[in-house]
């Protein structure tokens, strides 16, 4: 049986995109947590950022990562850049909190 290549990269693509839904819906879900801790450490004047989580959050990340098959540098980066929009959220909460 011979493969149509074309047909085999539109499935491929197809299932590229339904990843990508589903990263996006998960992403938002994540950050709808997080703006509840946020919310929450504002409430209650608790800083931001809690570096120690996020370096464990890290490491575990890295070795979920490892244990998948993915990059663990790549993994770490795109943790990176969640953690920072994260606390750029929590920053603004609390800026909103401090100026009732």
């Amino acid at each position: 049986m011979t493969i149509d290549p074309t047909e085999r990269l539109l499935e491929l693509r197809r299932s590229i995109d339904n990843f990508d839904a589903a990263l996006i819906h998960i992403l938002a879900e994540r950050f709808r947590c997080t703006q509840a801790v946020g919310k929450l450490k504002a409430e209650f004047d608790m800083p931001p950022a809690d570096h120690d989580r996020e370096a464990r959050q890290v490491e575990r990340l890295r070795k979920l990562a490892e244990e998948a098959g993915l990059d663990t540098n790549f993994a770490e980066t795109f943790l990176n850049f969640i953690i920072k929009e994260v606390i750029r959220h929590h920053e603004a909460f609390r800026h909103e909190a401090e100026t009732k």
